[in-house]
Order: C-alpha cells, then sequence, then structure tokens
C-alpha cells in the first residue's frame, strides 16, 4: 500500500479561557463562509502521542473507569492509534477572517496541535437511534451538556 501525505492547515491555540485555531496563510480562503454555521468538526493530529509505540496499540487498558479492562482502540477515542488521526467538534464562537482564526470555548487538543481539516457541521449528522455500551449510556447526550459532567469519574486521563 502506498504511503499518505497530510499537511496541516494550521494549529490550536490555548487562549485565557478559551481557544482558537490559526489558519495558515495560504488556507484562509477556505474560511469563507465558515461563519455561517454554529459548529464545526476540526480533524487533528495527536502529535504528543505520535511514536512507534502508540501506532502499534490496537488494545488499550484501563481507559474507562467503570467499561471493560481492555477496549480496542477503534472503540475509543484515544489518541495512541496506527494514525492519531483525532476529531472534535467545536462551536464557532467567534470568526476573524483576515487573520484566519476561528475561536471557540474549548476544543480537546493541546496548545500547537496540527489541524488537518475542518469541517461543517450539519444537523443531519444525528443519529436517531444510535447504540453504546452499557457502561456509557449515562454521558450526556448532546455536546453543550459536557461541560457540566464529571468526566474525571469515567476516563483514566493519563499523561
Amino acid at each position: 500500500m502506498k504511503q499518505l501525505m497530510v499537511n496541516p492547515i494550521g494549529e490550536v491555540n490555548k487562549l485565557q479561557n478559551s481557544w482558537s485555531i490559526k489558519i495558515f496563510e495560504s488556507y484562509k480562503d477556505g474560511l469563507l463562509h465558515v461563519d455561517s454555521f454554529s459548529h464545526a468538526h476540526v480533524v487533528w493530529w495527536g502529535h504528543l502521542t505520535d511514536e512507534p509505540y502508540n501506532r502499534q496499540k490496537t488494545i488499550v487498558e484501563n481507559l474507562f473507569k467503570n467499561g471493560p479492562l481492555e477496549t480496542g482502540v477503534f472503540a475509543t477515542r484515544t489518541p495512541a492509534r496506527p494514525n492519531p488521526i483525532l476529531i472534535s467538534s467545536i462551536k464557532i464562537e467567534k470568526l476573524d477572517k483576515e487573520k484566519g482564526i476561528i475561536y471557540t470555548p474549548f476544543i480537546d487538543a493541546d496548545e500547537g496541535t496540527p489541524v488537518l481539516d475542518i469541517k461543517p457541521y450539519f444537523p443531519m449528522e444525528r443519529i436517531k437511534y444510535c447504540q453504546v455500551p452499557q457502561w456509557c449510556r449515562h454521558w450526556p447526550q448532546w455536546q453543550e451538556d459536557t461541560t457540566g459532567f464529571n468526566w474525571q469519574k469515567e476516563i483514566q486521563i493519563a499523561r
């Protein structure tokens, strides 16, 4: 199989109480009409876990406090995976087209994280009859409800 090549289009920046995504100059035109949407999907590279050891992982252990002891990486959102490509759904709080900056209250990426792509969120992407394992059925069903949820009781955060 041939090698694939990706190029970052921008990077994540941590502000005082929020986040921003700075789009590189050569991609700024791609932001035309992004401010027509309230939310977007951000595809990013898990650069902090991009190591040969993590790329070989297919099973993660003890990721969920109330879940199984072992879980396949494709049943998780762990950054330790064969290709550390990750996605986040964000609220577009403000767009500065001139500077190429999308402002958002939160993204679960680190300062300096390479951004690979941005895609608009459409309500038709919702799934009416979605099934999840029993151990996570009590998790919030809407993104807006995740900020008040106690994720420390659910996920083992290791760095």
